[in-house]
C-alpha cells in the first residue's frame, strides 16, 4: 500500500510540474515572439518597403522587416535559383515586375502563394483591369499591385514655344511627326531619343495602346498582326524624317534630357524621377501630354513599367507576410508616401483623389501631371507577356533594327515572328 502511495504522490507532483510548464508555455506564447520577415528587392522600392513597416509595427509592433537591397537583375537569379531548388533561400516578400509574374507562376505553378485563397479578391475593384490581368493567373492572384508606368510624352515647353507649336494639337501620331519636324528646324532638337539598335520602348507603348503585344491573350505570337506593323511603319515615318536621336541606352536618353537635344521623351510616368533629379536647371521649362493616338479620338493610355509583391510558397512566414503586404497594397497613405518621396506610381485607384494627384506640381509649371496618368489608368490595355517575353524582346528589337537598316517592315516582323516560333515552339496568328 505505501509503495502505492508514493506512486500516486509522484504522479500527482509529476502532473503539477507539467501544468506549471504548459503555463509558462502559454504565457510566452501569449507575449508574442518578433518575427522577422525577409524582402528582395531593390533601389526607391526598399525605401518604401521599410517606411510602410515603421507605420504597419504601430499595430502590429511583434512584426519586423529585414530588406536586401540586392539589385534587380541578381533578384532574378536568385528567385529562379531558389524556386528551381523548391524554394530554398528565398525570402518571404519579393519584388517582381509585371512583366515576369505570368512567367514565373507558369515555369513555377507550386512555387508562390495563391493570394485570392488568402482573401484578396475581396480588393480587387481598387485596381485598374489591366493591372489585375498582369497580377492574376487563371483569375487567381498571385501578386499584389504596386507600381505602374502610364505615359506620357514629356516635353520641353521652350522648345515648342520657339517653334510655335501647342502641345494640344498634337492629337495623333501624323500630327507629332509635322510638329516633330517644324521644332528640328527651329531648334535642331530631335523629336525623341531611343537607343534604336538595342532598346524598342516607343514600339512597345504604340503596340499596348492599340491593343496589342508580342503575344495575344492566348500565348500566340502577334507581331504580325496588322496593328503591329502599323506601329513599326509609324515609327519607322520618324526615322526616315531624321526625328529620333540614336542613344547609348539609360545614359543616352538622360543625356538628351539634360541638354536639351530632344524635345520629347516618350515614357512612364516614373521618369519625371529622372528629370527632376538630373536636370534640376530646367525647372519650369517641362510639360506633359498624352502619347499621340494613331487615328483623331484613338486610344492614348499605355503603361511602361510597373511591378508588384509576391510570396514564395516556402516563406518562413506566409501569414505575416501577407498580413503586411495587404496593408503595403491597399492603404491609401502608404501609396501616397511612396509616390511622393520614392515617385512609384500608385495602382490604387483611391490614392488619385488626393490633394498630391490633384495640384499642380511646380517643377512642371505648375501643371497637374500626376492627375493626367491617373486619369489615363483606366483605358490602358493589357499586354500578354507570357514566359516567353524576354525572347519576344530580343527579337522585337532585330526587327527594329532590321527595319532602321532598310528592311521591310512586314518581312522584318514576320521574320521575328519566325525567330520567336523556331526558339519557344508557339504558333504564330495568321491574318
Amino acid at each position: 500500500m505505501r509503495r502505492y502511495w508514493n506512486f500516486l504522490l509522484l504522479l500527482v507532483a509529476s502532473m503539477v510540474i507539467l501544468a506549471a510548464c504548459s503555463k509558462n508555455d502559454s504565457a510566452s506564447s501569449d507575449k508574442g515572439e518578433k518575427v522577422t520577415l525577409t524582402a528582395w528587392a531593390w533601389n526607391v522600392n526598399v525605401g518604401a518597403l521599410k517606411e510602410a513597416m515603421k507605420e504597419f509595427q504601430k499595430e502590429n509592433p511583434d512584426i519586423e522587416l529585414k530588406v536586401e537591397d540586392i539589385g534587380r537583375l541578381d533578384v532574378y537569379d536568385k528567385l529562379s535559383t531558389g524556386l528551381a531548388a523548391n524554394g530554398t533561400g528565398l525570402p518571404d516578400i519579393v519584388l517582381v515586375e509585371d512583366d515576369r509574374i505570368h512567367g514565373y507562376v507558369e515555369a513555377f505553378p507550386k512555387g508562390f502563394l495563391n493570394l485570392s485563397e488568402k482573401g484578396f479578391d475581396k480588393h480587387a475593384d481598387l485596381f485598374p483591369q489591366f493591372k489585375k490581368d498582369l497580377t492574376m493567373v487563371d483569375g487567381k492572384f498571385y501578386a499584389m499591385p504596386f507600381d505602374a508606368g502610364p505615359t506620357g510624352m514629356f516635353y520641353r515647353k521652350d522648345l515648342f514655344e520657339k517653334a510655335g507649336v501647342q502641345p494640344e494639337d498634337i492629337e495623333t501620331w501624323d500630327d507629332f511627326l509635322e510638329a516633330g519636324k517644324k521644332i528640328k528646324e527651329a531648334t535642331g532638337a530631335y523629336a525623341m531619343p531611343l537607343d534604336k539598335f538595342k532598346d524598342d520602348p516607343i514600339f512597345r507603348m504604340m503596340l499596348n495602346q492599340l491593343g496589342v503585344y508580342y503575344f495575344d491573350k492566348d500565348g500566340k505570337i502577334d507581331l504580325t498582326n496588322p496593328k503591329a506593323i502599323q506601329a513599326m511603319e509609324m515609327l519607322k515615318k520618324f526615322d526616315d524624317a531624321k526625328l529620333i536621336k540614336d542613344v547609348d541606352g539609360w545614359n543616352g536618353i538622360v543625356s538628351a534630357t539634360v541638354d536639351g537635344s530632344v524635345a520629347t521623351i516618350p515614357f512612364g510616368a516614373w521618369y519625371y524621377g529622372t528629370i527632376v533629379d538630373q536636370a534640376k536647371d530646367t525647372k519650369g521649362k517641362w510639360g506633359v501630354f498624352p502619347l499621340p493616338a494613331f487615328e483623331k479620338g484613338g486610344n492614348r493610355a499605355a503603361n511602361l513599367g510597373g511591378s508588384s509583391w509576391m510570396i514564395p510558397a516556402s516563406a518562413k512566414h506566409p501569414e505575416e507576410a501577407y498580413k503586411f503586404l495587404e496593408f503595403f497594397s491597399t492603404t491609401k497613405e502608404i501609396q501616397l508616401m511612396s509616390m511622393e518621396k520614392y515617385g512609384l506610381f500608385p495602382s490604387l485607384s483611391t490614392a488619385y483623389d488626393s490633394e498630391l494627384f490633384t495640384s499642380g506640381v511646380e517643377f512642371f509649371d505648375g501643371e497637374k501631371i500626376w492627375e493626367l496618368f491617373a486619369n489615363e489608368m483606366k483605358d490602358i490595355p493589357t499586354a500578354y507577356y507570357t514566359n516567353d517575353y524576354s525572347i519576344a524582346l530580343d527579337e522585337s528589337i532585330k526587327a527594329q533594327a532590321d527595319v532602321f537598316n532598310g528592311k521591310d517592315v512586314k518581312k522584318a516582323l514576320k521574320e521575328a515572328a519566325e525567330r520567336i516560333k523556331a526558339r519557344t515552339k508557339r504558333e504564330i496568328n495568321t491574318y
